[in-house]
């Protein structure tokens, strides 16, 4: 009995020590010069979408729950955040390359059709997160005409990424050259 007492005090022990460990917060100071609102348009019910089922991963600026301040939980809020900027963050959309920004608008506009966005794991304590059919059509509207408006603006090889030769196609190019 006394071996599981000491392991259920050191195990009480590293859970008290660990809280001391915290995670920097995703929260951003100030205006964000690269937003995406500050190129493209945003109406006030794709903001209203965005804020409560999207922003918290994909921005520079989180709106933390309560438990976000117990570890180990804000350890994996604080890589599922990072995560999701790495993916795509709506805060520096703009200082990316052009071809970046089009297919970023085609991943989001598959996503949220194929319901693989907001993540189930998000939905579980933002259930106000979980979107409608109607506000699904709403996001990817927006996205396609994000991509609209690029490609009014941009030729289309600037948006896209080109190709890569076949290996058999590569053998004829050389062939030609020669």
């Amino acid at each position: 009995m006394k071996p599981l007492k000491t392991i259920g005090w050191s195990l009480l022990g590293a859970l008290v020590l660990i809280q001391f460990i915290k995670p920097e917060k995703n929260i951003a100071e100030g205006p964000q010069p690269n937003a995406i609102t500050n190129k493209y348009e945003m109406p006030v019910e794709v903001k209203t979408i965005l804020d409560k089922a999207c922003m918290d991963c994909h921005s520079n600026n989180t709106k933390y729950p309560w438990y976000s301040n117990i570890q180990p939980v804000a350890w994996w809020l604080a890589d599922h955040v990072k995560d999701g900027k790495r993916h795509l963050n709506l805060d520096e959309y703009t200082s990316r390359s052009l071809r970046y920004q089009y297919h970023k608008m085609e991943e989001t506009i598959e996503m949220v059709k194929e319901e693989e966005m907001p993540l189930p794991s998000y939905t579980w304590t933002h259930t106000d997160a979980k979107l409608t059919p109607e506000e699904r059509a709403i996001l990817t509207r927006w996205a396609q005409s994000i991509m609209e408006s690029m490609k009014a603006q941009y030729p289309m090889d600037s948006l896209v990424k080109r190709k890569e030769a076949q290996p058999t196609e590569k053998k004829e190019q050389e062939e030609k050259g020669k």
